[in-house]
């Protein structure tokens, strides 16, 4: 077994202590079809329904939005939806029809991704080994590993923000170590606490936006006639860019979700369960930040809140401010579940820090998420003060690998692999072998070209590519995932004909 061979002395004690008490212990190891016996599919819905139906979708995303929004006058926090009222100018019916549109496309990558968990029972980036090769998944694994700590950094910001808004005598620190310590239980408990600890922690942010919406009705329907200035294309398509970014970026943590569900189950139930998941969280949360930042110019005490256009905390709790202490909890409860969005994010960055190599595969689960956690509360709380926009600015280009790395495993599966995940087509038992591992070169090749193709058509805010200059807007994340897609077509294919010349067989 993979725990007792790699686990010694303190590390092996600790880690049989941990599974006595039912605490999830196993490691990168594929897990074997006997193994895979959870039937609950509405966990695949629950577990991206609560990841994105809280104040992050209604609220973090600045990550996104800067890349596309190169002077915002605050880096602090502000939503997804937001962004279209906020800072392309345009109006509530123009920013939900581009929500809705673009989620009902973008949805359909993590439906997709979804399908690997159950079906070969691989975490995400041991999956990639298949395209990528042993050596070449280290690539996304290092990013997954780096992007994802910065997500919760990001998160936990925000949570601590927001409970600071409460009042006068609380600080974001608070906030932050609360949150940190919320998602350290969750995590360290494994797979199936996450995923019942999601089937519950949807149920105050349902609240909160549902009172959002009866206290806020009447300032938000006169709103709906305020007049807008005409939509450019251009801020139609940097607007569609951020959401699309939004969706992509969790195609590289979703298999690891499904590896404990039973594969005895058709591909598409298992697509429909996550497709509703993140489809009904972002349109609602989304489109919830789009009409209240459209509206909060016009009333000031949700103004007051929002602070320039900066802080969705403040705007959630000046909402709801009428309530009284109804809505002080409810601001308090939507803070700390942003936990239910880390606690996963915790979980990928082990099983992705594990995937980098062997010898990190021999230490266990538990070490890297104290890990985690001790880069972020500490981080967080200086981060929140001193180097928060210099940070966002960093993590902007996250979309743009993720979208290159999705086309690159969709490319394999659907072409070389007949879309099929019998043995033949993903011998498991060749999972940790480079020597029978493809050669990851095409992959690698592929991912240099979509990341030298995404540069002209970046817009950052610290740099904005010569095609965006002519006001196309940033479609870098659609570049990169079309020139991914087509350049490892291409290379595979030159790859299996080379392979053929030379006579040597083709490696999975």
């Amino acid at each position: 077994m993979e725990d007792s061979r790699y686990h010694i002395g303190f590390l092996r004690r600790t880690t049989q202590l941990f599974s006595r008490y039912g605490i999830e212990t196993h490691g990168i190891m594929p897990v074997p079809a006997e193994e895979r016996l959870e039937t609950r599919w509405y966990q695949l819905f629950f577990i991206w329904f609560s990841s994105c139906m809280n104040i992050l979708t209604y609220g973090l995303s600045a990550v996104l939005i800067l890349a596309l929004f190169p002077n915002p006058p605050n880096t602090s926090r502000f939503s997804t939806g937001a962004a279209g009222p906020a800072f392309f100018s345009l109006g509530v019916c123009d920013s939900i029809t581009i929500i809705v549109s673009v989620n009902l496309v973008c949805c359909l990558l993590p439906g997709f991704f979804a399908v690997f968990g159950p079906k070969l029972g691989l975490r995400a980036m041991v999956q990639a080994r298949y395209s990528w090769g042993y050596f070449g998944a280290i690539i996304p694994a290092v990013l997954n590993v780096f992007f994802s700590e910065g997500f919760l950094i990001l998160s936990c910001i925000i949570g601590g923000q927001t409970i600071a808004s409460l009042s006068s005598q609380l600080n974001d620190t608070l906030g932050i170590v609360i949150l940190g310590i919320i998602s350290l239980v969750v995590t360290s408990c494994g797979y199936r606490i996450i995923h019942w600890y999601e089937s519950v922690a949807w149920i105050p942010n349902v609240i909160a936006f549902i009172a959002m919406l009866a206290v806020g009705y009447p300032q938000l329907r006169e709103n709906l006639s305020a007049p807008v200035p005409p939509a450019t294309s251009a801020n139609v398509i940097s607007f569609a860019s951020i959401l699309a970014s939004n969706m992509i970026s969790w195609c590289p943590m979703i298999p690891d979700y499904g590896v404990y569900h039973s594969p005895d189950v058709s591909s598409a139930r298992i697509f429909i369960y996550t497709y509703l998941g993140f489809f009904v969280s972002n349109v609602t949360g989304q489109a919830l930040g789009a009409a209240f930042a459209a509206a909060a110019p016009s009333v000031p005490a949700w103004n007051a809140g929002f602070d320039d256009r900066s802080s969705v905390g403040g705007l959630l709790h000046s909402v709801l401010l009428p309530t009284g202490v109804f809505g002080e909890i409810l601001t308090a409860l939507v803070a700390l579940s942003i936990s239910s969005a880390c606690a996963p994010t915790i979980y990928t960055f082990s099983n992705s820090f594990m995937a980098i190599s062997t010898w990190f595969a021999a230490v266990p689960r538990w070490v890297y998420i104290l890990i985690s956690e001790g880069i972020l509360i500490p981080v967080a709380i200086v981060g929140a003060k001193k180097f928060y926009a210099t940070f966002v600015d960093i993590l902007n280009i996250d979309g743009y690998w993720t979208s290159a790395f999705s086309a690159i495993i969709l490319t394999e599966h659907m072409l070389f692999r007949r879309a099929l995940f019998s043995e033949d087509q993903y011998p498991i038992t060749t999972w940790a072998s480079y020597t029978f591992l493809p050669s990851g070169i095409p992959a690698v090749a592929a991912f240099v070209c979509a990341c030298g193709a995404v540069v002209p058509f970046m817009s950052q805010a610290w740099y904005v590519g010569p095609v965006a200059r002519q006001g196309s807007g940033d479609v870098g994340v659609f570049v990169g995932f079309v020139v991914g897609a087509i350049a490892y077509a291409l290379a595979r294919s030159f790859e299996k004909i080379l392979y053929k010349k030379m006579g040597r067989a083709d490696a999975y």
